[in-house]
């Protein structure tokens, strides 16, 4: 195995890169909201035995009425996507220096492929900054092997004949603080995090680099995803629904980008500008999340020293990565994702409301507080619809269906209108066969896969709670009570 850094080394490495952020006192509106989403739910569940007729499945209602109003506040933010595409390149500015950061723990089979694809790259990366997060297999090795590494006094390692190409071994300490140290090692105007599983379109690179340097308030940008479920025992069934659950998320980005409140970036593959990122700290070792939180504290940075700052979304941006193709891996993986965004919103719970913090504060967060709880309100939906059934409670029973089926409607058009909206804005043919594999989606969801997601969200719930969860394979990490 290659020699790691020393812990001395990496201290002295990480030392501007470690946040200290703490969350400040709510305020009566942050409260209120809070308190109204949870007790409303009380009331709901309650409702559901002393109200009769439609109004006893009140939770349901009040899902089915929150979710379909995003669903038009999202569609009327991205109707613009359907001017001609050339009205949506942005413009060509400087060009600035790009790194790749990978932070990769036991991708032995994974990295070189990333590798190599980052190497093939139209206009490349100037530098690819491979972290070891305390691999137990061969990966890095294979990578010396392949590529001829040598250590330098910084304890770093070249590769002899691809110059961009550097290695750095780190103790087991999780993928932010890996991240950290590739920060901290880059001299470069704009950094890309990319995944040791996720596969660059030969433009991404130069796509990333355009639009940072065009503009200069762009401090945060995420790329366009594509699922693949290569393993597992689901995992065609799986790719296809995560397919079009992407496909509504980047709609939603962009929409919320817009709003100037875009708060997630996939850490998949993202670009961040080093001289902003370094403004606020790095990556915070201490979430589960450490992509969405710390678009967090870009925003706040921005509204609390009046600096105007962007995030967006990149179409030209594109690579596939690896999402889980089994039932555990895929609630794994959402218990994490949600747990983690319990965790950031608590750390920020004093922006909620907050007008202080423009449209973030006054739409975006509030939206999030009420998301917190919507994965319950569906669960308990659908909970109360099997008790009314095996109870016999028809009359309540048959009106609950009439509202789902009707639900179920206006979710297939915006989901084929979402699609129409995705190929346009990426200049995808828009086969007949992917807008029926897209009706098929919509239709099959509500009960299945729409399930699956809000069952590893109450999963979330309860590693927050509880304080577990952990990144890929790395040893568990509890979750702090307050800011890290």
């Amino acid at each position: 195995m290659l020699p790691t850094l020393t812990t001395t080394a990496l201290d002295g490495t990480l030392r501007h890169f470690s946040p200290r952020f703490r969350p400040r006192p709510m305020g009566v509106m942050n409260v209120a909201i809070y308190a109204f989403v949870v007790g409303f739910w009380l009331f709901a569940l309650a409702g559901a035995w002393f109200f009769d007729g439609l109004w006893a499945w009140i939770a349901g209602l009040a899902y089915v009425l929150y979710d379909t109003w995003l669903l038009v506040y999202v569609a009327l933010k991205t109707r613009y996507l359907l001017r001609p595409a050339s009205v949506l390149n942005p413009p060509v500015g400087e060009r600035l220096t790009v790194a790749v950061l990978i932070a990769a723990r036991n991708e032995v089979d994974a990295l070189p492929g990333t590798i190599e694809r980052l190497l093939a790259q139209t206009d490349g990366a100037d530098e690819i900054i491979v972290i070891d997060d305390g691999s137990t297999d061969q990966s890095v090795d294979a990578l010396h092997e392949r590529y001829e590494l040598e250590r330098g006094p910084d304890g770093v390692r070249r590769s002899r004949h691809v110059p961009a190409l550097k290695v750095v071994s780190v103790p087991a300490g999780g993928k932010a603080r890996a991240l950290n140290v590739g920060i901290a090692l880059s001299t470069a105007d704009v950094l890309l995090t990319v995944d040791a599983d996720t596969a660059l379109e030969a433009g991404a690179v130069d796509a990333m680099r355009r639009a940072f340097g065009a503009d200069g308030q762009l401090v945060a940008a995420c790329g366009v995803l594509t699922p693949r479920c290569s393993a597992g025992s689901a995992a065609g069934l799986f790719e296809w629904f995560q397919t079009f659950e992407y496909v509504r998320a980047f709609i939603s980005r962009l929409a919320w980008a817009r709003l100037d409140s875009l708060l997630l970036v996939s850490g998949a593959f993202a670009g961040f500008r080093s001289g902003a990122l370094r403004t606020v700290g790095g990556f915070d070792a201490g979430c589960l999340v450490e992509d969405y939180e710390v678009i967090h504290r870009l925003h706040r940075y921005a509204h609390e020293s009046d600096t105007r700052w962007r995030v967006a979304v990149v179409a030209g941006a594109r690579a596939t990565t690896d999402a889980p193709g089994s039932l555990l891996a895929f609630l794994r993986q959402r218990r994490r994702w949600f747990g983690g965004f319990l965790q950031t919103q608590y750390w920020n719970r004093d922006m909620t409301a907050n007008s202080r913090f423009g449209a973030l504060g006054r739409v975006m967060l509030p939206i999030k507080a009420l998301d917190t709880m919507q994965p319950i309100y569906g669960l308990t939906a659908f909970i109360l619809l099997i008790t009314f059934a095996a109870s016999g409670r028809l009359h309540v029973f048959l009106p609950v269906l009439a509202v789902i089926g009707i639900k179920i409607v206006v979710d297939l058009a915006f989901y084929l209108w979402w699609v129409r909206l995705y190929a346009h804005w990426l200049g995808l043919p828009l086969t007949r066969r992917r807008m029926v594999l897209a009706s098929l989606a919509a239709l099959a969801e509500p009960f299945s896969f729409q399930l699956l997601r809000h069952s590893g969200a109450a999963w979330g719930w309860y590693a927050f709670l509880t304080g577990s969860g952990s990144w890929g394979h790395a040893p568990v990490t509890p979750v702090p009570r307050s800011g890290a």
